[in-house]
């Protein structure tokens, strides 16, 4: 006979995804921005794998790429916070 070793505290979803992402500690609004934050990151991963091959302009995309991808890190990090104080959740 096998003894079997609880994990993980059982969890009521029956409300479904509001119980789920309450689990998981993101409400909609943090939802929403990691959402922003991810397609931002994704944007700016393919400004970096599509720079042309002139030096000067590689340069310049290059280090536009780089900030979008810092914009798309801190929205990630303190987006919740920052749209927080915009809107009243």
């Amino acid at each position: 006979m096998r003894n079997s070793t609880t994990l993980a505290e059982a969890i009521d979803m029956s409300t479904g995804f509001t119980d789920f992402f309450a689990t998981i500690g993101l409400t909609g609004t943090g939802l929403v921005t990691k959402g922003i934050a991810a397609v931002i990151a994704i944007v700016a991963v393919l400004m970096l794998l599509k720079l042309p091959t002139d030096p000067k302009a590689a340069l310049r995309k290059g280090g536009m790429a780089i900030g979008t991808l810092f914009v798309a890190v801190i929205l990630a990090m303190y987006g919740s916070s920052l749209f927080s104080t915009v809107t009243s959740v």
